[in-house]
């Protein structure tokens, strides 16, 4: 059964708007949206979105795959009467848009792939964060997790937002934290990726130490037609990092793709 996902929708109706979909990283809630929410709820219909176990969503115990996160989207779109939709993932959220231009191609209309990968690394790292996860909650992870967001001198900069983005980590459920590693860890999409058809924009951060540009290259090769961009100086979530130019990138990309 699907989890039932808290989320946000702003802007236009949907018959007056195209749709777009946020979809954040392990360990956010939609919160770290809020800048693009208000510079593209002008003139689309966009909705943020909470992964199962995250921020207002539904806890569901034990792992799951990236496909069990897809059903969760899928099933709220359905409930809100949206068909075709753009879809904009970050890191963990990249994986399900890919997942869903792949699977469902006459749906999406575009998708932007934002510090993200086809595979996060090996399979024992995520077990073995899941693991520290559910012994030890969030706080096992938090400040290791904050230091690849962001870069070193915007940390230094801005220690209010550090903290902001620290409590984010500390408010996600266990649970659901450590059931979204369980879905990192079965993940690969390399294969597939030649199958994404949609106009489709891939952005990494320079100083990412999470999905550094060249893996983020990789996943641009793979896709036909694809488009690269790499946002300067930008870590792991670039949306809290630089929130202008992060909006700014995407509109250009939703105005290129269309609504058709």
């Amino acid at each position: 059964m699907p989890a039932t996902l808290s989320h946000q929708v702003s802007g236009p109706q949907l018959a007056d708007a195209p749709a777009v979909v946020l979809l954040g990283s392990l360990g956010s809630n939609r919160s770290m949206w809020d800048a693009q929410v208000r510079e593209l709820a002008r003139d689309h219909t966009v909705i943020a979105v909470d992964h199962r176990g995250h921020g207002g969503s539904d806890v569901v115990p034990g792992p799951c795959t990236i496909a069990d996160l897809c059903g969760d989207v899928l099933a709220l779109l359905d409930a809100l009467g949206v068909d075709r939709f753009h879809v904009v993932g970050l890191s963990l959220g990249g994986a399900v848009a890919q997942w869903l231009a792949v699977h469902e191609p006459t749906r999406v209309r575009s998708t932007a792939l934002l510090c993200t990968a086809a595979k996060f690394g090996e399979p024992s790292g995520w077990v073995d964060r899941a693991t520290a996860v559910r012994e030890g909650g969030t706080g096992a992870v938090a400040d290791a997790v904050v230091a690849r967001w962001i870069t070193r001198g915007r940390a230094e900069e801005d220690p209010a937002l550090v903290a902001g983005l620290r409590e984010m980590i500390l408010a996600t459920s266990a649970e659901g934290y450590a059931a979204a590693c369980d879905a990192l860890s079965g993940w690969d999409g390399r294969a597939d990726l030649g199958r994404i058809t949609c106009p489709t924009l891939v952005v990494a951060g320079d100083e990412d130490p999470s999905t550094p540009p060249d893996v983020l290259r990789e996943l641009a090769d793979g896709i036909p037609g694809a488009e690269f961009v790499t946002l300067s100086p930008a870590a792991h979530v670039p949306t809290v990092e630089m929130p202008e130019r992060v909006s700014e990138v995407l509109r250009a990309h939703l105005t290129s793709a269309g609504p058709a």
